[in-house]
């Protein structure tokens, strides 16, 4: 309760009443304070719980590439093709190199719509791109199953030139196959500072790849 003594004109707080109300603005000031420790204490934890380093998906991304690599690699090199095969799959071959210029294609759509600011329509071209080269993956094992590997005939200059292209070409693609899952991963899970640096690595590999897998089936067309 506040005693005020009224006078004409004027009134006045008495000293008790003063002393009471200087105590309770204490009182609750130091309730506020303390609640405004609360709610900074509160923020900082969810901002540490939200920014905590996720996990490392290189622990599942490098062994699943190192096991899909060495499965590709075996498949036309250290498996015997099978007896028989039916007459459609002699398109594979250009089948599989559409879906390698379609890849190509796709990765620079994506590359010229993030630089204009087209989030979403790089997105779009993005997952065409790993559309286009899982059919091509698809299709490359159905391929070797079946036909094994392709010798390349060619004699003189052309030969080194070729076994550059097509070495270089399953080196990179190996080097792809982790940067590919682990840019897709960053991009997934809203990442997007460590997709953009990891990006930069992945893009000219990958459109490496996709390229010379044209390249190698255009010499094996020339020369066969």
């Amino acid at each position: 309760m506040l005693s005020v003594v009224h006078q004409p004109g004027r009134s006045r707080i008495l000293p008790n009443t003063s002393r009471a109300l200087a105590e309770g603005a204490s009182r609750e000031a130091l309730l506020l304070s303390r609640a405004d420790i609360y709610v900074v204490l509160s923020r900082t934890e969810i901002c540490m719980t939200t920014h905590t380093a996720p996990h490392n998906p290189l622990t599942w991304i490098l062994p699943l590439s190192v096991g899909i690599a060495a499965f590709l690699l075996w498949l036309p090199y250290g498996k015997p093709a099978a007896t028989t095969a039916a007459d459609w799959m002699t398109i594979l071959p250009t089948t599989n190199a559409l879906f390698n210029a379609l890849s190509a294609c796709c990765l620079i759509g994506g590359l010229l719509n993030i630089r204009r600011g087209n989030r979403a329509v790089h997105i779009r071209f993005m997952l065409a791109a790993v559309i286009c080269s899982a059919f091509f993956l698809v299709g490359y094992i159905v391929h070797h199953h079946f036909h094994g590997d392709t010798p390349f005939p060619g004699q003189g200059f052309i030969r080194p030139i070729y076994f550059t292209i097509l070495i270089s070409h399953i080196v990179l693609s190996v080097i792809a196959l982790p940067l590919v899952l682990t840019t897709l991963y960053y991009a997934a899970t809203a990442q997007y500072q460590t997709h953009r640096k990891i990006a930069r690595y992945t893009f000219p590999i990958w459109l490496y790849v996709s390229v010379t897998g044209v390249a190698v089936f255009l010499f094996l067309q020339a020369y066969t």
